[in-house]
C-alpha cells in the first residue's frame, strides 16, 4: 500500500536544524535563489535528504552546506508532516536544534544568514506554523505535527507530544 501511496503522490524528507548561542538563533533570510517557494521568508538550516543518508547525515549536511558550520551533536526535537505544501509533494521534515558547532560561517548561496535574538524571532517573516513548533523547541517538548498549508497559509495544525 506504502509503495502504490509513493507512486500516486511524491514524499520528500527533509531536515530543519537551529543552531544556537548566547540566546540567538541563526536564520537563513531566503533572498538569493531564483523561485524560491521560501522567497523573503526567514527559516533555519536544512534540505532535502540525499540517497542513502539517515536523518543526522542529512541535517550535518545541509548545515555545513548552506553556513559552512559543522555541527557535532544535533537534537532532535520533533517530526513534522507537510502534506501537499508546496503544491507538489508531501513533506516529512525532521526538526533539530544544535549548539555544539564549529568553523567559520560562509556566504551561504541560499540566502543571508543572521544570529537573531530569541526574543525577536517571532517578529520576523516566517511561516505560520514556525511560531507554533518553535515555541514548542522552547519548551523542550518533542512532538510530532502535521501542518495542513493552503496557498501558503496555515490552515490548520495537529500534534502529539512525547
Amino acid at each position: 500500500m506504502a509503495f502504490l501511496m509513493n507512486k500516486e503522490r511524491k514524499i520528500i524528507n527533509a531536515t530543519l536544524c537551529y543552531l544556537q548561542k548566547d540566546d540567538k538563533t541563526l536564520m537563513l533570510h531566503r533572498v538569493k535563489k531564483k523561485n524560491d517557494y521560501h522567497q523573503d521568508k526567514y527559516n533555519g538550516l536544512g534540505g532535502k535528504f540525499e540517497f542513502g543518508e539517515s536523518p543526522e547525515d542529512c541535517v550535518i549536511r545541509e548545515v555545513k552546506e548552506e553556513s559552512g558550520l559543522q555541527i557535532t551533536k544535533p537534537i532532535l526535537r520533533g517530526i513534522i508532516s507537510f502534506p501537499l505544501f508546496d503544491g507538489i509533494a508531501d513533506w516529512l521534515v525532521f526538526i533539530y536544534t544544535a549548539d555544539k558547532f564549529e568553523g567559520e560561517m560562509i556566504d551561504s548561496p541560499e540566502g543571508n544568514l543572521e544570529w537573531i535574538d530569541n526574543d525577536k524571532l517571532k517578529d520576523l517573516p516566517l511561516w505560520d506554523g514556525d511560531n507554533i513548533f518553535m515555541n514548542w523547541i522552547k519548551e523542550d517538548k518533542f512532538f510530532s505535527a502535521k501542518f495542513i498549508y493552503e496557498n501558503k497559509k496555515l490552515s490548520h495544525y495537529e500534534v502529539s507530544f512525547y
